[in-house]
């Protein structure tokens, strides 16, 4: 299979000198892109200067994550494609575990390798870790990483293995499946999108994996740092629409309902840990998710069709009420 690695950059510069070297270094079976969403820093230029075989996508605004990706993945044709973010630093041979279990198996559409902190490498990281999951109201935790605790990688997760999501941190989709799907969702804009996307994928009988033989390391924040307040407002209510957009259960009320007097329950934590920023975001979050309901009702799957998409019904019940900090602990 022909490979694009496509980066997507906004006024980045910094990231990619750092970054990109490994990617130009251990990539040689791939086509390098980096998708630049309108950065007004000299992104552009250092990549002409200094990077000259990569090949530079120039959208006309920043459109965030999804459109970012959407605008640019029409100028990709190759068969495979890893969306990479430009925080992140791969290692030698990781490519070819990927390729080999798309071409191994026609059902799966997306994968991600196993993702460790650049900052502490000998465990796992936040986005994605060891592969995504989400619980029966729409909370996604990971294998290596439950809420904010990372487990340490002692090879407790070696598998090749079937998950819910992968990180769009390192996503290898299938070009034919994506824009069958219709890409990312861009009323999203940015951060949920991979699981809205992942969810769709097996809504048409789509298969995504996590392949552990292939390793990177992600730096996290790089663009939008945890500590801002539009990372908590994007991820509150981008979890509710996604929820909205993809249950088919008949109990999607009840969970909507339950999510909105947990998240207050967050926003009130936010507050008693001196983070009034971060519970302001937790209500425009709220807000913004009332706006934005009805559109994404109407976005709902016509067929009927419904996936098992949760093997835990509240993930915080399992990790504030009894205790369970790591994944393998959730199914003893």
């Amino acid at each position: 299979m022909k490979i694009a690695i496509v980066i997507l950059n906004w006024n980045g510069r910094l990231l990619l000198e750092r970054f990109l070297p490994s990617v130009v270094k251990y990539s040689e079976e791939a086509t390098i892109y980096v998708a630049d969403n309108a950065s007004t820093d000299e992104s552009v230029l250092f990549l002409k200067n200094r990077f000259p075989l990569v090949k530079v996508l120039q959208n006309t605004e920043n459109g965030g994550y999804a459109k970012g990706y959407n605008d640019a993945l029409k100028q990709v044709p190759q068969e495979l494609i890893l969306l990479l973010n430009s925080d992140v630093e791969v290692t030698q041979g990781w490519l070819k575990p990927i390729q080999n279990e798309f071409e191994n198996d026609s059902k799966l559409v997306a994968a991600q390798p196993k993702v460790l902190d650049y900052k502490n490498k000998t465990h796992f990281e936040y986005a994605g870790a060891a592969g995504g999951f989400i619980d029966a109201l729409g909370y996604p935790y990971c294998r290596g990483r439950i809420f904010n605790t990372l487990e340490e990688d002692t090879g407790q997760y070696d598998d090749i293995s079937t998950i819910f999501w992968a990180s769009g941190a390192c996503l290898a989709i299938k070009n034919e499946a994506f824009k069958n799907i219709g890409g990312f969702d861009e009323d999203l804009f940015a951060h949920q999108e991979e699981i809205d996307l992942c969810w769709r994928l097996q809504l048409e009988g789509g298969l995504i994996k996590y392949i552990y033989n292939s390793k990177v390391y992600h730096l996290g924040g790089g663009t939008l740092s945890t500590k801002n307040p539009k990372k908590t407002f994007y991820n509150f209510r981008n979890s509710l629409l996604v929820l909205v957009k993809n249950d088919a259960s008949n109990r999607l009320i009840v969970k909507i309902i339950s999510r909105l007097v947990l998240d207050g329950v967050a926003a009130f934590k936010f507050l008693l840990s001196g983070k009034p920023q971060h519970m302001f975001a937790v209500l425009k979050a709220h807000i913004s998710f009332y706006v934005l309901l009805f559109k994404f009702i109407n976005k709902r799957p016509n067929t009927g069709v419904s996936i098992s998409y949760y093997s835990v019904r509240s993930i915080v019940f399992q990790y504030y009420l009894k205790g369970y900090r790591t994944f393998k602990e959730l199914y003893n």
